[in-house]
């Protein structure tokens, strides 16, 4: 069974849901421009589904919420410096690329990309980096097609790197390495102070390069705190989904269902499926970290009729109320956007009138929202 099987058993099942049912007034000073020192000194909205309380707490707290035998699953994705700006070929003039997702499957050193401004770039254009001329490049790409969502797919190439090295894996690095030292760290749109240090936009455990944007969740965690849940019994578990710019669009459509997910690549590996699977036959709580995570395993149950195993593939699953959750049982994540499908995933967790009252509540006690803000922990 392939993710195309998630998408069609989502989409017709898919009830009838207005966004604008979704959205909410957020004062922008409650918008987080930078993150906070220490990690796990932003505030989190305790929010217990069986009774709907809330409680006020820090995210340093979260270890007297979890218990012995509870397992937390995390995105170990790690974000690239995915913002390229470069010149065209042709005029010299400015283009600036975001990566959106590597396509492997395409060739090597292929990505899918927005390019603006991408009027005029059409097929077999180059578009030259880290120079002010071609020749003194340091990375190249070349458009290879459009695709469906207005965006184009690139193949870069290192200038000087010769022909009988273009298979080899080690030349995959020179590409690699050149994007690393010439790429901006591409910062969701609503933040608009420069990041100091980049690592604040990366987890602590962060290991598989691949994301255009940080699973914020994760972002809370310091070393320490993961030690003391560890001796406290609590386990970790990581899963790997590369996360998009598609992350930050709001849904366009008035009527839910008309809403096209893009497809993501998603891994749970062996380990990972173990320890789950172990969890489960204890009795212990699958602890989602972001609705990255949440993306994750719920695609593969809904995969392998609720049964969690190893899987390597890609998922278009569209989560909103009315969805039976089936492999996770709590969800720490931050505050969303409005209008967005992931707010309409924690409604479909939550309910929608307890999120709504959560909502409220955090901004009636000026919580931070979105990617460096605090965050909720759903039970």
């Amino acid at each position: 069974m392939d993710s195309n099987t998630v998408e069609q058993r989502t989409q017709q099942s898919l009830p009838d849901l207005k966004i604008s049912d979704f959205d909410y007034h957020l004062p922008n000073e409650l918008i987080a421009q930078t993150p906070i020192e220490p990690r796990d000194s932003s505030r989190l909205l305790v929010v217990k589904r069986q009774d709907e309380t809330l409680a006020h707490q820090h995210f340093r707290d979260i270890e007297e919420y979890l218990q012995p035998g509870d397992l937390l699953i995390a995105n170990q994705s790690r974000v690239i410096p995915a913002r390229l700006l470069g010149k065209r070929a042709e005029s010299g003039g400015a283009v600036e690329v975001l990566l959106l997702a590597e396509r492997s499957d395409l060739g090597q050193d292929t990505w899918e990309a927005l390019v603006r401004p991408g009027r005029r770039l059409r097929e077999g254009a180059r578009i030259f980096f880290g120079a002010e001329t071609e020749e003194q490049a340091r990375l190249i790409g070349e458009i290879l097609e459009r695709t469906e969502a207005g965006g184009r797919v690139v193949r870069f190439h290192v200038p000087g790197r010769s022909q009988e090295r273009q298979n080899d894996p080690y030349a995959l690095l020179d590409v690699r390495q050149v994007i690393d030292e010439i790429g901006k760290m591409p910062l969701p749109p609503y933040i608009h102070e420069t990041l100091d240090d980049p690592e604040r936009y990366q987890t602590v455990y962060a290991r598989i390069r691949g994301s255009a944007a940080a699973p914020t969740a994760g972002l809370h965690f310091t070393p320490q705190l993961l030690e003391r849940l560890r001796a406290r019994g609590v386990r970790t578990g990581f899963v790997t989904l590369h996360v998009g710019l598609d992350t930050f669009r709001p849904v366009e459509s008035e009527d839910v269902r008309e809403h096209k997910m893009h497809s993501e690549e998603i891994e749970l590996d062996e380990t990972t499926a173990a320890l789950i699977n172990e969890t489960r036959a204890r009795g212990g709580r699958v602890v989602a970290v972001g609705t990255t995570s949440v993306r994750v395993l719920e695609s593969v149950a809904s995969l392998h009729e609720g049964r969690i195993v190893p899987y390597k593939g890609h998922t278009r699953l569209f989560i909103t109320p009315g969805y039976r959750y089936q492999a996770v049982d709590a969800l720490i994540t931050n505050f969303h956007l409005p209008r967005s499908t992931l707010l309409l995933l924690v409604s479909a967790f939550m309910t929608k009138p307890l999120m709504e009252r959560a909502y409220q509540e955090a901004i009636t006690e000026r919580y931070r929202f979105f990617s460096f803000g605090d965050a909720m922990l759903i039970l």
